[in-house]
C-alpha cells in the first residue's frame, strides 16, 4: 500500500492559490486533486507555454469551473508576476527547467529561470502580501554535482532567506524536497515504455548500481498540499520514500528484458541524497518526513501538532543506504497505466 502524506489538510476553501509551472504533471496532478476536495475563490494556472495552457483549458474548462484561471507568463518577468499575484492566497512554484544535460549545455537559461526566477517570486510575494510561498525543490539540490541541482540548491535558500527579510509583511516561505516522480513528463518511465511499445529488446541503463527515490504523483501532491498546512516559514520538507535500482525498474516494466549499460551523463548522480549530515543536525522526523528548520529554531519549539522528534545524530538520508526498498510488485502498483 502506498504512504499516504495528507496528514492534514489546507484550508483552501475559498483562497485564491497560484501555481507557477502549472502545465505540466504536477500541476495537473494537483488542479485534479483541489477541483476534488476543495472549492477555492480561484486557481490560476501560471506558465508560458500557450500550447500546454491551452490543452489544459481543455481538460479543465473554465466554462465549467468557474474558479479556474489561465495566466501566461513566465518567471523570469517579475512584473508579469507582480500582476498575476495580485489578491493571492497561496503560491505553489513549481516552475524549473530541470533536465539536467540540457541546464548543463544551456547555463544561462537555467539560471535565469530557477535562480532569478525564485527572486522574482520571493519580491512579487512580498509585495503583493501573499501568504503562503511553497516551492518545490528536489534530491538534486542536496550535495549537487550539476548546474540544474546547483540552481534548486540557491533557489532553496533564496525562499528560506526570505523570511529574515519579511519583516512585518505576512508573506511566509517554504520548500519540499522530494526525489524521482514516477510517470512524470520527461522521466525514465515513459522513456522506457516508449521503447519496449517500439519493440525494443534491451533498455539502456546507465548503471547497474544507479539507485534512486520513487514517488508518485499522487503521493507528491498531498505531500505538498499537507507542508501547506504544516509550514510556519523556513522549513524544507522532505518525504519517507523508498528506493528503487533503475535495473530493476526496467525489470519490472517487462519483466526478463535484456539491458545494456551506456554510462553516466554528464551531471549525473550514481545515488541521490535528500538530507545530509549537516542538516540533520538542524532537523526533525515525523513518521513520514524529515524537516529541516531553521537555523533560528531550537528543535523542540517548531509549532506542530504531530509528534516529531529531533534526528538527534548524524543523517544521510541516501538513495543507496535507505532502509526502504520498492519490490517490483510495489513499483508496478506505482506505474501509471497510460
Amino acid at each position: 500500500m502506498l504512504k499516504n502524506f495528507l496528514i492534514k489538510k489546507p484550508d483552501l476553501d475559498n483562497k485564491t492559490i497560484l501555481v507557477t509551472g502549472g502545465t505540466g504533471s504536477f500541476g495537473h496532478q494537483f488542479v485534479q486533486a483541489i477541483i476534488d476536495n476543495y472549492q477555492p475563490k480561484k486557481l490560476i494556472i501560471f506558465s508560458r507555454d500557450e500550447l500546454k495552457q491551452y490543452e489544459m483549458a481543455q481538460k479543465f474548462p473554465e466554462s465549467k469551473y468557474s474558479f479556474m484561471r489561465y495566466f501566461i507568463g513566465d518567471v523570469r518577468d517579475y512584473n508579469r508576476l507582480e500582476m498575476a499575484f495580485r489578491g493571492v492566497d497561496i503560491v505553489v512554484h513549481a516552475a524549473a527547467l530541470k533536465h539536467v544535460p540540457i541546464a548543463e549545455y544551456n547555463p544561462y537559461e537555467c539560471i535565469h529561470t530557477n535562480v532569478i526566477g525564485a527572486e522574482n517570486i520571493v519580491r512579487a510575494a512580498l509585495k503583493c502580501g501573499v501568504k503562503k510561498v511553497l516551492a518545490l525543490s528536489t534530491d538534486k539540490a542536496v550535495s549537487p554535482i550539476n548546474l540544474y541541482g546547483a540552481s534548486k540548491l540557491a533557489a532553496e535558500k533564496i525562499f528560506i532567506a526570505a523570511n529574515n527579510i519579511r519583516g512585518d509583511d505576512p508573506t511566509i516561505f517554504s520548500a519540499v524536497r522530494y526525489g524521482n516522480v514516477v510517470g512524470s513528463r520527461g522521466s525514465v518511465v515513459p522513456f522506457f515504455k516508449r521503447l519496449i511499445a517500439e519493440g525494443e529488446t534491451s533498455l539502456p541503463i546507465t548503471d547497474a548500481e544507479m539507485t534512486r527515490f520513487w514517488i508518485t504523483l499522487p503521493q507528491g501532491v498531498d505531500f505538498v498540499l499537507s507542508n501547506i498546512a504544516l509550514m510556519t516559514g523556513g522549513e524544507i520538507f522532505i518525504p519517507r520514500i523508498p528506493s528503487m535500482k533503475i535495473i530493476d525498474l526496467a525489470a519490472a516494466l517487462k519483466p526478463g528484458i535484456k539491458t545494456h549499460i551506456i554510462g553516466i551523463r554528464p551531471g549525473e548522480k550514481l545515488h541521490e541524497w535528500m538530507l545530509t549530515s549537516d542538516e540533520s543536525l538542524q532537523s526533525v522526523e515525523l513518521a513520514d518526513r524529515y524537516v529541516v528548520l531553521p537555523a533560528t529554531y531550537n528543535l523542540s519549539d517548531w509549532p506542530c501538532e504531530f509528534n516529531y522528534q529531533a534526528v538527534g545524530k548524524r543523517l544521510v538520508y541516501s538513495s543507496e543506504t535507505n532502509d526502504e526498498w520498492l519490490t517490483l510488485d510495489q513499483l508496478n502498483a506505482m506505474i501509471p497505466n497510460s
